[in-house]
Parts: C-alpha cells; sequence; structure tokens
C-alpha cells in the first residue's frame, strides 16, 4: 500500500465509531439505546410468529383438530402479529426523537469546534474539507450520524435472528445448512462487487449533481435576478442544467445495466439454493414421513435462515461505509490547534495601557513562495493611532491579523507588554480587541441586537451612543422600529437591507460598543461617499478616546488624523512618520499622495465642468 493511501484512511475502524456513538447516545438520550434493542426485539418477535403461523395452523388441519381449537389458534396469531405491529409502529415513532436529538447534539459539537477553532484553521484548505465531509454525515434524517441507529438495530435484529434460526435448524443435515451459507454468502458479494459500481463512479456523479445543484440553487437567488434579466443568461443557464442533465441521466442507464447483472445473480443463486432446499426436504418426507406441517416450517426457516445471513453481511457493509462518515466527523472535531486557549494563562481586559511590538517577524502564507512579511519591527504604543498604509498585497490586512492574534508569525514574537502572546488563552488575548474588517457578519436580527452581539442584555443607550457616533441614528431613527428594526429579510418578513456604506456605519457602531482597549479598523470607509468620510474622519479622536488603534486604509488623505503612519512596502516598513513629515521626505508615501489628489483633483474639475 503507498503511503498516500496510507494517509486517505479513516483514524478510526468500524468498532470504535460505534463504541463512540453509543457513549454519544448515553450521554445525550439513553432511550436510544434502549429503543434499537427493543426495535430489533419486536422484528425478531414478528419474524418467528410468521414463521410459525402457517405451520402450527396446518399442523391443527392435519391432526383434525376441533374448530374452536382451530379458530382460538388463529385468533391468537392474528392478534399477537397486530400487538407487534401496534408496539413496532409505537416504538418506531418514539425512536426518531432520540436519534435526531443526538444527531443535532453531534451538530452543535462541529459548531462548536469551527466556531471556535484557531483562526488558522479556518482557511486551511484540508480542515475545511473535514468540515465539508462532516456536515455531509450529519445534515439529514438519512447521513450517517442518525441512520447508524437503523444500521445497528438491523444487526442486531439479523444476528438474534440468525441464532435462533441456526438453532432451529440445527436438526437438519449440516450440508444442507452449509449450502444455504455458502449461497447466501456468495450471492452477496458478487452482488456487492457489482452494486458498488455506483460508488466506483461516484465523483463522475457528483460533478454532475454539483452542476446541476449550482443552477438550482443559485438561478432564484435575488442578487442574480438583475444579471440575468440584463444579460440574457437563461438560455445559457437553461442549456447547461439541460446538457448536464442529459449526462447524469446517461450515467444512471449505465449504472442500471450494471445493476441488472447483480440481479441476474441473486436469481440464479436463489433457484439453486430453494432447489437443493427442496430436494434435501422431499427426500426427508419420502424416507421419514415428515409432516406438511414441519416440511413449510423448515423450508420457511432456510429461506428466513438466508435473510438474516445476508442481513448480517449487508449490514456490516453499510456501518463500514456510515463508520468512515463518523470518522470524518471525529477526526474534524479532533483538528489540533496551534493555538493555546483553556490551557493557556489567562488574561482579562484591564484599564492598564497596553503596548503592542512585533518583533523580527515574518510570516508566509502555506504554500506560497516567499514572506509577505519578512523581519519586520513595530512598536504600537498605548493609546497610539496608527495608520498603516501600502498597496494592494504589501501585507496590511495580514499585519492587522498578527496584531489581533489571528495568526502567530512564521518567525519572531508578538508581544503584549513585553509579553509573547503564545502563552496566553487566545480568547482572552480577542477580548483586548474590537475590530471592522472588510468581511463582517449581520445576523438576522433587530438593530440593536447587531450592535450589542446580544439578544438579551443590551445596553440601549450605549447603542443609541454608538450608533451616533457612527453617523447611523438618522437612518435609524427614520425606520418604523427604531432599533428594533429587524435586518434581512431570510428569517423576517419586514426585515430591511441596509446599504453598503449603512452596513459599515453599523459594523462602526458594533465595534464601539465592545468598548475594548483596542480598536482595529481595516478600511472602515471603502462604502462610504466623501460626505460620510470625512464625517467619520472628524468624530475619529471621539471615537478613538481612550484606546489604541491601528487604521488600515489605501486612501492616504484619510491619515492625516492619526499620530503615526507607517507606509508597508516589499516585506517590511518602508517609510514611517506624521502626514506632514513622510510629505516632506519625498519618497513613496509623497509620489502615492500626489497620485491619489491629483486624481481627486481631476474628478472635482470634471465634476465642475
Amino acid at each position: 500500500m503507498t503511503e498516500a493511501k496510507k494517509k486517505e484512511r479513516p483514524r478510526y475502524n468500524m468498532w470504535q465509531n460505534s463504541a463512540w456513538m453509543i457513549k454519544t447516545a448515553w450521554n445525550v438520550r439513553k432511550s436510544v439505546l434502549f429503543l434499537c434493542i427493543a426495535t430489533a426485539a419486536i422484528a425478531v418477535a414478528t419474524s418467528l410468529t410468521e414463521l410459525f403461523v402457517a405451520p402450527v395452523i396446518l399442523g391443527k388441519v392435519e391432526t383434525a383438530a376441533p374448530l374452536p381449537e382451530l379458530l382460538t389458534v388463529i385468533v391468537g396469531f392474528a392478534g399477537l402479529l397486530m400487538l407487534l405491529a401496534a408496539l413496532n409502529s409505537y416504538v418506531d415513532t418514539n425512536t426518531m426523537f432520540g436519534r435526531i436529538e443526538v444527531r443535532l447534539h453531534i451538530l452543535l459539537m462541529v459548531g462548536l469546534k469551527y466556531d471556535t477553532t484557531s483562526f488558522p484553521n479556518t482557511e486551511d484548505p484540508a480542515v475545511l474539507k473535514k468540515l465539508e465531509k462532516a456536515n455531509n454525515a450529519m445534515n439529514s434524517n438519512s447521513s450517517a450520524a442518525e441512520a447508524v441507529w437503523k444500521t445497528l438495530t438491523e444487526l442486531v435484529k439479523n444476528i438474534a435472528g440468525f441464532a435462533i434460526y441456526l438453532a432451529l435448524l440445527s436438526s437438519l443435515d449440516p450440508i444442507l445448512i452449509a449450502v444455504v451459507l455458502i449461497t447466501t454468502a456468495a450471492g452477496y458479494f458478487i452482488s456487492k462487487r457489482i452494486n458498488e459500481w455506483r460508488y466506483r463512479h461516484r465523483e463522475e456523479e457528483e460533478a454532475y449533481i454539483k452542476k446541476l445543484n449550482y443552477v438550482i440553487w443559485n438561478v432564484p437567488k435575488r442578487e442574480l435576478g438583475k444579471d440575468i434579466r440584463l444579460f440574457g443568461l437563461r438560455p445559457w443557464l437553461q442549456d447547461i442544467y439541460d446538457s448536464t442533465m442529459q449526462l447524469h441521466n446517461d450515467f444512471l442507464a449505465r449504472r442500471e445495466r450494471a445493476y441488472l447483472w447483480a440481479d441476474v445473480v441473486d436469481i440464479i443463486l436463489t433457484l439453486l439454493r430453494n432447489g437443493i432446499a427442496y430436494f434435501y426436504l422431499i427426500a426427508l418426507t419420502l424416507n421419514t414421513g415428515l409432516p406438511a406441517s414441519q416440511f413449510l416450517l423448515y423450508f420457511t426457516a432456510v429461506s428466513g435462515f438466508t435473510a438474516w445471513v445476508t442481513g448480517i453481511l449487508s449490514g456490516f457493509s453499510i456501518l463500514h461505509t456510515q463508520s468512515i462518515d463518523l470518522s470524518m466527523i471525529r477526526e474534524f472535531l479532533e483538528t489540533p490547534e496551534p493555538f493555546r486557549f483553556e490551557d493557556g494563562k489567562p488574561l482579562k481586559p484591564e484599564k492598564i495601557p497596553y503596548e503592542i511590538q512585533l518583533k523580527n517577524v515574518c510570516f508566509r502564507y502555506p504554500g506560497a513562495e516567499k514572506d509577505i512579511l519578512h523581519n519586520l519591527n513595530l512598536t504600537i504604543r498605548a493609546g497610539e493611532k496608527l495608520a498603516v498604509v501600502g498597496l494592494n498585497g504589501a501585507g496590511k490586512t495580514t499585519l492587522v491579523k498578527l496584531i489581533c492574534g489571528f495568526y502567530d508569525p512564521t518567525e519572531g514574537e508578538v508581544l503584549l507588554n513585553g509579553e509573547d502572546i503564545r502563552q496566553y488563552n487566545r480568547r482572552d488575548y480577542y477580548g483586548l480587541f474590537t475590530a471592522v474588517f472588510q468581511q463582517f457578519s449581520i445576523l438576522e436580527a433587530t438593530l440593536a441586537e447587531n450592535v450589542a452581539q446580544d439578544a438579551e442584555k443590551i445596553d440601549l443607550q450605549l447603542v443609541k451612543d454608538c450608533i451616533e457616533k457612527a453617523g447611523l441614528t438618522e437612518k435609524v431613527e427614520s425606520l418604523p422600529q427604531g432599533y428594533h428594526t429587524h435586518i434581512g429579510r431570510q428569517v423576517f418578513e419586514d426585515g430591511i437591507e441596509l446599504s453598503g456604506g449603512e452596513t459599515q456605519r453599523l459594523m462602526l457602531a458594533r465595534a464601539l460598543y465592545k468598548g475594548a482597549p483596542v480598536m482595529v479598523l481595516d478600511e472602515p470607509t471603502a462604502a462610504l461617499d466623501p460626505i460620510a468620510e470625512n464625517d467619520m474622519y472628524l468624530k475619529y479622536n471621539q471615537m478613538a478616546a481612550g484606546c489604541t488603534s491601528v487604521y488600515i486604509s489605501h486612501r492616504l488623505a484619510s491619515t492625516r488624523f492619526c499620530d503615526r503612519i507607517i507606509l508597508l512596502a516589499d516585506g517590511g516598513i518602508a517609510e514611517e512618520g506624521t502626514h506632514d513629515s513622510l510629505m516632506r521626505l519625498g519618497g513613496k508615501y509623497a509620489r502615492l499622495y500626489e497620485i491619489q489628489s491629483k486624481y481627486y483633483r481631476e474628478g472635482s474639475a470634471e465634476d465642475g465642468e
């Protein structure tokens, strides 16, 4: 076996994953396990009742039993079957709720892991692939995290039935039992090999389904509606769907032709097995005078015995497949954490000056050929307003993520008041920061809840103050529900959608509400118009009062209000100083500023014309 194939093997086997699911169910809802056993017991009891009903009634007829006795037997069997059917329906209905609860518990475990894992894991393709597979293993009632209970129940039922029927058939010739076992096993493995055709060609089918789902799920999206109409994309999308559907139908036709051979093999082996059983039992009847009722009992038992054997083999095969999916869940949950959390040194935000220092910091993204930041040294003094500028790709956002602790340096150290941040509980360290990043999340909740990031303990006056500082008060107070207006329309029918600039202001209010000692703003005015942007600059000192702030912007004019400006280039700090000192220096900053200001002057002149 090659090294690559070894790496692809799941970390946990079928027995380990079954034990993990049983342990999880025991901790979440014990009734799941008891109901599995009850379901299996009812199924075996029903099978045995159905096995004996015809032979017993036939035996009564053979012995010329009185009519009342015969009717009593018939009614007794009918009543027993009805009782077992009612019990099965009741247990089956109540089984569903516990199994769903266990699956949702596992889903919650995976969600919490992703929401709290070290930030680099959220960008690691290998980790994201595990997450995708884990979600596929628990996203529906038929997925492994829930369907495994049906498989385990079937295995318990089939193993119990196999043991009982084997004891029942033990008085017959062992050769007959061996023939039944051999033909059943042969039929199963041959059919399994043929039926695995779909699994062997799964990537081809997945490609078709993925393309079909892309069209099905994206065409109705409202944000794509304008482009579909303006550019006449409907015929093109329809052609993609039709051609892909045709390819998928051809795939299904090839699959069914392969499955036909599995049916042919099954028919041949069934005829062989039943023929041998008939021959043996007829010979036994002729030689020993075996009653018809006994003949029927044994022949039916042979067929039932075959079903139990097939069920056991099929059950273990399905369990093996489900185990691979369950292993993906466990492997994601056990993804190693590069950062320290609960085992790190506690760190609580206090009203003390916080100085952040980057010492000989290098950072290289996984798979990159060179560092994006190299041997960078920077000290951000407590209470300082620092601006970070530079061309696209210079490493501005990377620098901020290093400061915030989302990344650890490839080399060097990030220090908080002289202490390496890697020793701290990283969640405690995050508590020191409040930020507005280029990518952010809007919750389907009220405007006040979006600012406070809380649904219950909301300081409404603080929300209003933060909205005022962010320049969104006029908009909010014009809304019918004011601060209790719902944002988004996926959950609430009366929800509203904010413009890009309004959303950016809302995110700024959220950052101000947290009131952390360090504030990071990554292009916070990108979606604002010039008037709104200037308004934010005028309020910046008020917003950043009492805290250290790091401000990233590609508009150099917006950096004048900062205490210090650093310009990143070639993996390091190319220039550093105030706006006036950098302009006097006449270097890269001054040239970039001149280019931008010239563009704005030309734009203003054209507007005037």
